[in-house]
């Protein structure tokens, strides 16, 4: 007998089964993290930017640097949780942390200050408003 003279096998094909694998429920806790990194982010960077754009549109100064401290490290925790490409996203938190660290060594914000995260702010949502959002793979 040759091997095409053979009978069809009689076992019945595998069901894959729904059990997650190892790697893929360690997956779901980052994506868990990602989430939760996104909307601290968030958070911190809407709670520094209202301060900045309140005290340019009502023409005060602000007390102190925390809007700073807020705005940069939301914008470090949103770049840790958003930003896919290693080198960019050290990048992003490195920069954001190190104008953080500048306006402590500083002390004061000036106008010009508000203004450059107030376009930038801007940009970025621009920016990702327009953008179209990657499909993912099938």
């Amino acid at each position: 007998m040759t091997p095409t003279d053979l009978p069809p096998s009689q076992e019945e094909p595998q069901q894959p089964t729904n059990q997650p694998t190892p790697s893929e429920r360690e997956d779901g806790g980052d994506h868990h993290m990602r989430v939760l990194g996104k909307m601290v982010g968030t958070a911190f960077m809407f709670l520094g930017f209202l301060q900045v754009f309140l005290s340019i549109s009502g023409g005060f100064e602000l007390s102190g640097v925390v809007a700073m401290l807020l705005y940069f490290g939301g914008l470090a925790i949103w770049a840790n949780a958003v930003i896919e490409q290693p080198m960019i996203r050290w990048g992003v938190m490195v920069g954001a942390i190190a104008v953080a660290l500048g306006f402590i060594q500083f002390g004061e914000i000036l106008f010009w200050h508000k203004q450059v995260v107030f376009w930038g702010t801007v940009l970025i949502v621009m920016y990702f408003m327009f953008s179209e959002p990657k499909s993912p793979a099938t």
